[in-house]
């Protein structure tokens, strides 16, 4: 009776244990991605969501950056059970819908009752015949930024969040001053095509794949103006020297640029360094008059469901709270722009140290529209060589504006033909 006793005591001792070994145990999320090592954002993102989900392990799998698309697509090839793929080109999550790769995020939304009205839009650009299967969790889009030092010793106001492209180049003209190696020039094109005229994109309608490109011919007159006029450096002398545009920047030889605002955050850390000692500031970039001031182009990263996920629902816990104002001000508060678009993430943003402290700033962080630099497509590609190669053409003006736009016309439209 003793022995039967003893066993159990020993039986219940067991069970007992096990229920607090079960009780404890957490449940495992697999996110893949890139750059999970150096990624900062991704290190502030498990953090927060591993306090706000006490009982989820976050658990990266690590892919190399050059290699993602193929790498990630075999992965979901080979049946993994990775329950959340991160999406680094637009491209990819459609090509993964065709394979039948990733789930519709649709049932999970309606289900929830998300507010998708905090993306300005961008999450349609992750919709497959009107299914939705991503949302963004990372936004770059582009502002113009401006040497604060160089317009308070010329006594020149500041540039503003509402300023044509008309009002730009004549303040651009007025900042011009000096020659030979002393100049200031009023503003720098980086010889990028996005840097001199992906601003007809801004509209809201217009891609640069359409396959017509009269509306570029405005920001091209513009800006070939701006170089005849001597307000900015020559595309072609930039591109024969090779110049960088931080270096431009840093060293104090532009009051202007507009660049994408990434160039934020290189600029607080290049300036704690002391690489540069001058005030600086941004605001958002010019507009079209018929376009509404704040608008911009960009680019966003998200992240979709892996159809063979091992578990969905923590999968989608994970999506959604990422992209969520919660998740967008763990990866604001180390500098890295939020998808999700609010006050609060902007104020989270303008708190970080170095960030310039005028409210001009703080209020271009929410851009009133933003468009995407390059639509999802067939042929995108190849119309993106296209166009670059007309572009060079006519910045280094071996063809006119004219000319240039109308082999952008006909070469685009022997590829879309195909």
């Amino acid at each position: 009776m003793k022995k039967l006793l003893s066993l159990f005591l020993v039986l219940a001792l067991l069970l007992s244990l096990s229920a607090v070994s079960f009780a404890g145990e957490k449940k495992v999320l697999r996110v893949a991605s890139w750059d999970t090592l150096t990624g900062g954002y991704l290190a502030a993102t498990e953090t927060a969501f591993e306090e706000a989900f006490p009982d989820v392990d976050l658990q990266y799998v690590d892919i190399a950056s050059q290699d993602y698309f193929q790498k990630a697509t075999t992965i979901l090839a080979g049946g993994d059970n990775v329950d959340v793929i991160d999406i680094k080109e637009l491209s990819d999550v459609h090509n993964w819908v065709e394979q039948g790769y990733v789930e519709s995020l649709d049932p999970y939304v309606e289900k929830d009752q998300y507010n998708l009205g905090n993306y300005l839009g961008l999450e349609n650009n992750y919709r497959a015949d009107g299914a939705l299967y991503g949302l963004p969790y990372r936004s770059d889009f582009w502002v113009l930024f401006y040497n604060k030092t160089l317009f308070d010793a010329a006594g020149v106001d500041y540039p503003t969040n509402d300023m044509t492209w008309e009002e730009y180049a004549a303040l651009a003209e007025k900042m011009t001053q000096g020659d030979g190696i002393d100049k200031i020039y009023g503003s720098h094109y980086h010889t990028w095509l996005s840097a001199a005229v992906c601003w007809a994109v801004t509209d809201g309608k217009y891609t640069l794949a359409d396959g017509h490109y009269e509306p570029l011919k405005y920001y091209y007159d513009l800006v070939l103006g701006l170089e005849d006029k001597g307000v900015v450096q020559e595309y072609s002398e930039l591109r024969a020297a090779n110049l960088h545009y931080s270096g431009v920047f840093y060293q104090g030889k532009t009051a202007m640029m507009p660049m994408g605002y990434w160039f934020a955050a290189t600029l607080i850390d290049e300036k704690a360094k002391g690489t540069f000692d001058f005030d600086w500031s941004f605001v958002s970039v010019p507009h079209h008059p018929d376009i509404a001031a704040g608008s911009s182009f960009g680019s966003i990263t998200g992240s979709a469901m892996n159809k063979n996920a091992n578990d969905k629902d923590l999968a989608w816990q994970f999506i959604s709270w990422r992209a969520s104002e919660a998740g967008a001000l763990a990866i604001a508060k180390v500098g890295t722009r939020p998808g999700y678009v609010s006050e609060s993430v902007a104020q989270t943003m303008a708190a970080a140290e170095g960030f310039p402290k005028d409210d001009n700033a703080k209020a271009a962080l929410v851009p009133t529209a933003m468009s995407l630099e390059w639509p999802i497509g067939e042929h995108v590609n190849a119309i993106k060589t296209i166009v670059n190669e007309e572009h060079t053409l006519i910045m280094t003006r071996e063809v006119s504006v004219e000319e240039g736009i109308e082999a952008m016309n006909a070469r685009v439209a022997e590829v879309i033909g195909q």
